[in-house]
């Protein structure tokens, strides 16, 4: 069997294992951040089309896009931060040995989630100031906090998945796929 067909095998084997309920939400959790950058696109293609073609803009289509913007990134990092898919350079990682591996991986999760769940308490904080504050978008006047609070639960979505992330790492190992990551040649 080839390589590739080897490598097939393997995906086609882990795509049969059923899902469970943890899994179905983190897919609903990516899916949300997929939904906000196609709201977002739209928010942006609609604008620039409506205003070089037509001459005309939305109202409030730069407050939008800035709270569409700002909700998209929190989401982000709920997605990224569970499949651990996010940009990373590491050669200490590359070159250690699979319990080496293991031992960053965990740290790295757990600083993670210290940080994020600081993040989290602080974007609270600036939730409740917008509401009391009774920030406004320019024309239309509608509230900003709701925008806030929606950012705010992707956050808190974050937080949970990095949590399940760490348990995972600790006590399920083999429910991550391994990287196919080379050590340097």
């Amino acid at each position: 069997m080839s390589e590739l067909e080897q490598e097939f095998a393997r995906k086609t084997a882990v795509e049969r294992i059923p899902r469970n309920a943890m899994d179905r939400f983190i897919d609903g959790i990516e899916l949300l951040a997929a939904a906000f950058v196609g709201i977002v696109a739209a928010d942006i293609f609609i604008s620039v089309l409506l205003r070089y073609f037509f001459s005309v803009s939305i109202p409030d289509a730069y407050d939008f896009g800035k709270l569409l913007l700002g909700i998209l990134i929190f989401w982000g990092i709920a997605a990224t931060s569970y499949r651990g898919t996010h940009i990373t350079v590491d050669l200490i990682w590359a070159t250690a040995g699979p319990r080496g591996k293991r031992f960053i991986d965990v740290f790295a999760t757990l600083v993670l989630l210290f940080v994020v769940s600081v993040q989290t308490a602080t974007l609270f904080d600036k939730v409740m100031l917008t509401r009391r504050d009774n920030v406004q978008t320019f024309d239309l006047r509608i509230p900003t906090w709701p925008f806030a609070l929606v950012a705010w639960l992707g956050d808190v979505s974050a937080v949970l998945l990095i949590a399940v992330r760490t348990w995972r790492l600790i006590f399920r190992p083999e429910s991550f796929e391994a990287p196919a990551v080379k050590a340097l040649e």
